[in-house]
């Protein structure tokens, strides 16, 4: 579990220095005051919600009532649960603010680009499912079909995180690559399902380029010795999907309202970007790989 006083104190210096230009955009009627003070801060609020990604509980009330009992030191103006779920989209902009000033890794001219589903509820369920109609939608991949919505993610070869998106389950991996490669540089590796021609020549003129395998029907190209073993590592941002599911608990089906849910995926991906060890590749490694296959081979 993450600590409690060092991300605070991140998050606080964060807010701090965003919450001058928030309070200028806020909209008033002249009746309703929209930014109304609380007692329990935003900064503490951002802490609460990121901390309980990491913590091991399943659930977010289980996480609140240990955070009742054992951190009234550290949150002294702890309110009641219910009143606790209510404040949460007040922290929904300062959290993406704070993930994308503060926590996006920088590239290194390495980068992997995938995407995951993010289910809101079991199939069976599809046509139930009331919270997200006209949000989610059916989409498939190569695990099945799935209702909800699909993570793309972009990392670099350390693991970090370089940028994300969030779209709806039935939208094609290859329709945000440009905008989620907005200033990078260097070379991607992704799947077949990133296999395009119009897409390649785009990302070459950015001074980017794509690198995937060739499927069964399509006449084999040349490809440097690098370049080759990198795309045997394109697993790393697999693994790191894994634990955006399984560490930081971004994907699960209890989710009551759209904004709770954007809430709970913008805490994962922070909660991940401040876990001690993420999935990486060690470039002097694969340095050596590619002169012991030279010298097998010479």
């Amino acid at each position: 579990m993450l600590d409690f006083t060092r991300l605070y104190v991140e998050v606080d210096d964060c807010w701090k220095a965003f919450v001058k230009i928030f309070e200028k955009h806020l909209i008033e009627d002249g009746t309703r005051k929209r930014n109304r003070p609380c007692n329990l801060s935003i900064s503490e609020i951002m802490t609460i919600l990121i901390t309980f990604q990491t913590s091991g509980f399943r659930t977010f009330k289980a996480f609140y009532r240990y955070v009742l009992k054992h951190h009234r030191n550290d949150f002294p103006d702890l309110v009641s649960y219910d009143r606790f779920i209510y404040l949460i989209p007040r922290a929904v902009i300062p959290m993406f603010v704070y993930l994308q000033t503060c926590c996006i890794d920088k590239p290194t001219g390495i980068s992997f680009i995938d995407s995951t589903a993010l289910k809101v509820c079991h199939n069976k369920r599809i046509t139930r499912n009331r919270v997200f109609k006209g949000f989610a939608q059916i989409g498939k991949t190569t695990m099945g079909w799935f209702y909800g919505f699909k993570l793309h993610l972009l990392i670099n070869d350390s693991g970090g995180l370089l940028g994300y998106r969030l779209t709806a389950g039935n939208v094609g991996d290859r329709q945000v690559v440009e905008a989620i490669t907005e200033g990078l540089f260097g070379k991607i590796f992704a799947d077949k399902g990133y296999l395009s021609k119009n897409l390649f020549e785009k990302l070459l003129s950015k001074g980017i380029k794509l690198i995937t395998n060739i499927r069964k029907n399509m006449r084999c190209c040349l490809m440097e010795l690098e370049d080759k073993i990198l795309l045997r590592k394109r697993s790393v941002i697999e693994t790191v999907n894994d634990m955006l599911k399984n560490v930081c608990q971004i994907e699960h089906s209890r989710h009551r309202s759209p904004i709770n849910f954007l809430a709970h995926l913008i805490a994962g991906l922070i909660a991940y970007t401040k876990l001690p060890k993420k999935p990486s590749l060690k470039i002097q490694n694969i340095k050596y790989q590619q002169k012991e296959f030279l010298c097998l081979n010479a």
